[in-house]
Order: structure tokens, then sequence, then C-alpha cells
């Protein structure tokens, strides 16, 4: 039998998870691969006794894992950009490949460390938690060009963006709710202002258009804007808000941006609801394939983990030495990287919806639709209700035909000044199709 030791850094919900996975499908996995996964070391800043160790080492030292010669493949499962990169460094100078759960600091760093590309980094888990997205791109889609990638990417938004759809809640009571269930953490910034599913866009992009690990190059947008109100009237047009990351491959460059996005309802991404998490991959040879399933939790994160570390547990088969030394095609770590245009958001096309809350008197909506086709933009559909406040507002919904970026931003600025115009005026994109 075929022993494969792991280190793993780090004693939280996925860490625990991974225990709890090697516990009690560790047979499971061993009869399917042909690898017995032995957890030899764990090393953790604080000690939790009522977690089972399955018998391995504890320290209070992450870099021991780097140290003990018994360790083949480390863990790293304490997130964070400061003291896991460190890990990372160290340990793949010292030879040993790692697997990580880690996106902020491959979104960040990603070209730095796996520059080489001789000693292997895996990171499935870092995007979407349980879904296989990135050893589908390298392997399963490897004969495609990727043109487009669609995805929700943050369950956290796309739960709470469910819950005010259906039960009519407004954003800050889904949002409390969502922390109750521990699906949004106490600060919740990294979910709602996007940060979170940007990390995760880089990632894929970087993979499926071979272009550098860029965070700075991305748009990135919230969901805090984001109403019942909105939500309602773009059902009324046919459409449901979904937080998406967008990269889009064109004659004039990559589009990177997270954002939410008006998905037609009859779109595979419109039924995907609550915590779970899709990647929809549209490429020449395969076509439209959505990728669906639960995006976090420590069982489904380190269901990714896992696979990560049986994939690298062939390669022990010829000996530690020989696979740290392995370049393996089709991998992350041998991603070639290309230098890609990438389109500024500015000089991004797309459709709109605009939420204007304006004066309940006549001539208004005269004024809001001469200030648009000043800027030649046309609409496509109009929406007037009063506001449901009853203070004598009227909100103005217009969907507009595609109109480039920049011309949106000098309407909205028109608009906003006139004197009818009562409230912060709301963008919303419509998705992209191809």
């Amino acid at each position: 039998m075929n022993k494969l030791r792991i280190g793993i850094a780090g004693l939280g919900t996925v860490a625990q998870g991974v225990l709890d996975l090697v516990r009690t499908n560790g047979s499971l996995m061993t009869s399917r691969t042909g690898i017995e996964l032995v957890v030899q070391r764990i090393a953790s800043r604080s000690v939790k006794p009522g977690v089972d160790l399955l018998g391995a080492v504890f320290s209070l030292d992450v870099h021991d894992l780097v140290a003990d010669p018994e360790v083949d493949v480390i863990l790293e499962l304490i997130g964070g950009e400061g003291l896991a990169k460190e890990l990372i460094e160290s340990a793949l100078a010292a030879g040993k490949p790692v697997v990580t759960a880690n996106k902020a600091v491959i979104a960040a760093h990603g070209d730095q460390l796996l520059a080489g590309g001789k000693v292997l980094l895996r990171f499935e888990a870092a995007v979407a938690g349980a879904i296989p997205i990135i050893q589908s791109m390298n392997q399963g889609l490897a004969a495609n060009r990727i043109d487009a990638i669609y995805g929700i990417i943050n369950g956290t938004c796309n739960y709470m963006l469910t819950v005010m759809e259906e039960e009519g809640l407004v954003f800050d009571q889904v949002l409390s709710q969502a922390q109750e269930l521990g699906y949004a953490e106490a600060d919740p910034t990294f979910d709602i202002e996007g940060i979170d599913a940007a990390h995760k866009l880089t990632i894929l992009a970087a993979l499926g258009f071979g272009t550098s690990y860029d965070y700075s190059a991305l748009y990135v947008e919230g969901i805090a804007q984001i109403t019942v109100e909105d939500i309602q009237y773009a059902k009324e047009l046919g459409f449901k808000i979904k937080h998406l990351g967008i990269a889009v491959q064109s004659e004039v460059g990559l589009e990177t941006r997270v954002h939410p996005a008006l998905v037609p309802v009859s779109a595979l991404l419109a039924s995907v609801n609550g915590v779970m998490n899709a990647v929809q991959v549209v490429s020449d040879g395969a076509g439209e394939i959505l990728f669906s399933g639960p995006g976090a939790g420590g069982a489904a994160t380190a269901s990714a983990v896992l696979a990560d570390v049986l994939s690298l547990g062939s390669l022990f088969v010829a000996g530690p030495t020989d696979a740290a030394q392995s370049q393996v095609q089709g991998t992350p770590s041998s991603c070639a990287v290309s230098e890609i245009s990438r389109v500024a958001m500015d000089d991004v096309f797309s459709a709109c919806y605009l939420r204007i809350p304006t004066l309940d008197r006549p001539g208004v909506f005269a004024q809001v639709a001469s200030t648009l086709s000043a800027h030649s933009i046309s609409i496509e559909a109009v929406i007037q209700k009063e506001h449901p406040g009853g203070d004598g507002s009227v909100s103005i919904v217009i969907m507009t035909h595609i109109v480039v970026e920049s011309v949106v931003n000098a309407a909205l600025t028109e608009l906003s000044a006139l004197d009818s115009v009562v409230g912060e005026i709301i963008r919303i994109r419509v998705a992209p199709t191809h």
C-alpha cells in the first residue's frame, strides 16, 4: 500500500472537515486510488482538545510541517495572506507540494508562487467549494478555447438575494439572518462588497485565459445597494438579480468584472439559489456547461482539498522526491502566462436596468427620456410606479438597449443633477449572453 503522509496547517472548519472525511471515507479513498492517507502532523495557533487528530503529532508552529521529514504534502488551511504565504513559500522552497483553499493568497500572489512550476501547488478548494471547476477547466476542457466564464461564486450574496426575492425581507434583515446561520461573517465586508468573489474570478480568469493573477485588474461591486424593489421590478421584466463574476474574451481584450447582474429567468444561472455556487463556462467545442454545487462549508471545501491531495498521491508512487520535482501537464502550476489586453470598465458594453427615484409631477419622464436620448441611449422597456413608502415620489424603471459604460456614466451624472430626481439612481447591468 502506498502511503501519503499529510501535514495540516490550521484546525478550523475546513481542517476539521478534512479530518472527518479521512476518518469516515479513508478506506473508500484507498480502494479507489490505492493511496492510504496518513495525517502525520497538525500545526495550529491554538489547541482544540475536542478535535480528534487521528493520531497526528501536534504543534503550535506551522513551520514545523516543513521541517518534518515525515510530511509529504502540506495542506495550508489557515487563510489570510501573511503567515499562509510564508508557509507556502517555505514549503515549495523545501520541495514539498502544497494544497491550499486560500483564494486571497492565490489571487494576490499566484504568479509568484507558481513561478517555475516544478513544485506543485494545488488550489481546487479556493474556488467554488466542492465544485471541481479547476480540474474541469485544466483537464476536461483542455481541448477547448474558452470564450467566457460566468460565476455565482459567493454563497453569502446568492443566499441573501434569494431570501430577499422569496421572502421580501430588506437587505439588513437578510444580512442578520445570514450571520445567525453562519453564512456571513460578523464582518461581512469581503462577501457583500464582492471582494471574495473577485479573488475567485481572478483565479478563474488566469486559468481560463492563460493570463496573470491580477486582482487589481477587476472591476468590483457588491450587493449592498440592491433592494427588494429592484428584485421585484427585475422579475416583472423577466430577470433575476444575481451577483456574478464575469470574464469574457472578445476581439478587444478580456473583461473581468464582479457586480450584480440581471440574468434572464430562462438562463441556467437563474435557477441557482440559496448558498449554492455555479460556474458557467462557454467554449468553442463543448459549448455552454454549467457546474453547480455547494460553494462553502467545511465538508464541501474539504472534499475539494482532498481531491487535490489524492491527485498528488499518484505521483508519490515513484517516491516523494521525484514527485516534488515533477511538472505535471495541465495543472495550475504549469499554465503558461500570456499578456492579454484588459478591457477597462468604461469600455464595457451592456444593457442596463436603471431605477430613478423622481418627484411625482408632470413632465418628469419626458425630462428623463430626453436626457437619455441626448446621450444616444435607447429605451427598451419602462415601468413607472409610486414609491412604496407613500412619500409622493415615483420610481421610473428603465431598461436600456446595449450601450457602452462611459456613456451611461455621463448620462447618470446628468440625470442625478436634475431637480426632479430625489435619490440615488440604481444601475444594474444585464449579464452578457453567448
